[in-house]
């Protein structure tokens, strides 16, 4: 791979992506709406040319699409909107990338395998049991039976720096301004946090190798943990010594009777109850071993940036 192309590129995940691309001295198109947000994160990195534009609009994936070798699909769109706007913008990429001869790399979560209740491999059956789940099956399916060579990396909940539209950002936001914070979820179930750049590293390597294409790989985070667990060393990482309201599903649910986000949030918050946790069996026994960022570092380093953003 010469030259890649990032939709997506000014999300957590997608700027991690870019920065493991030009890490590993591949030309990068950052590609997103805004171009403001784009030019504050890498209107001074070497190799990366920012292109602002609509992932939605064919025409702009077409022109930022010349050349690559490789179209990342980070772009995440609310949850109200995904039934109308996932499709519309994986059809309209399937068709850049039959154009263009290039490979698509997807970011994908865990919503497509439903309830399970043993940690789950990629032979797995999916069974999405929520509006969302079947649409990221859906999406999975449609991206498989292309024509265009295709590879769908499944990740559980993300952190990181930049990744400001994640449930742990929630936490973190009002940790850092030291006030009283929420925690999504009961403080003794031990879910997956996956480091954005971990979940970047391992999925630039896959994009590498030609024989993981048109199939499916779970990267999961280093190893589940508790709230309480994580709280801890977030508390230990700040200092931070407030007290931590748990959002419980009832909670979610008559916030949703005034938020169309919290009302769209409800159907998945089984996972902070019975989470879907991912084997990566397959992907240290096929690629290489996974990048894993204790919770103790990723922590501090999301709390850094974050400060310097403020």
């Amino acid at each position: 791979m010469k030259k890649a192309l990032v939709l997506g590129a000014s999300g957590g995940i997608g700027y991690a992506l870019v920065g493991e691309l030009v890490a590993r001295g591949i030309d990068v198109i950052a590609f997103s709406r805004g171009k403001e947000k784009l030019e504050e994160l890498y209107e001074n990195k070497s190799n990366v040319t920012i292109y602002p534009g609509d992932a939605l609009v064919k025409e702009d994936v077409l022109k930022a699409a010349d050349s690559v070798d490789v179209i990342f699909h980070a772009v995440s769109f609310p949850y109200q909107e995904w039934e109308k706007k996932h499709f519309q913008c994986m059809d309209s990429l399937l068709e850049v990338a039959q154009i263009k001869r290039a490979k698509v790399a997807l970011v994908d979560n865990i919503y497509a395998y439903g309830k399970q209740s043993t940690r789950v491999t990629e032979s797995t059956k999916k069974n999405p049991h929520t509006k969302k789940g079947k649409i990221r099956y859906d999406m999975e399916k449609r991206m498989l039976e292309s024509e265009v060579e295709t590879l769908i990396v499944h990740m559980p909940d993300l952190y990181g720096p930049n990744a400001n539209n994640t449930i742990l950002h929630e936490t973190l936001k009002n940790v850092v301004q030291n006030k009283k914070t929420n925690f999504v979820g009961g403080l003794n179930v031990a879910r997956e946090y996956l480091y954005t750049s971990d979940g970047a590293k391992a999925m630039v390597e896959l994009s590498l190798r030609s024989e993981t294409y048109n199939q499916t790989w779970n990267v999961p985070a280093a190893h589940a943990i508790a709230g309480k667990d994580l709280l801890a060393i977030i508390r230990e990482e700040t200092g931070y010594q407030k007290s931590v309201r748990t959002v419980s599903t009832n909670m979610v649910r008559f916030m949703g009777l005034f938020s169309p986000f919290m009302r769209e949030l409800v159907e998945m918050m089984y996972l902070t109850e019975q989470p879907v946790l991912l084997s990566g069996e397959k992907y240290e026994s096929e690629v290489t071993s996974l990048p894993r960022t204790s919770y103790k570092q990723g922590i501090r380093e999301t709390i850094s940036w974050m400060r310097s953003e403020e």
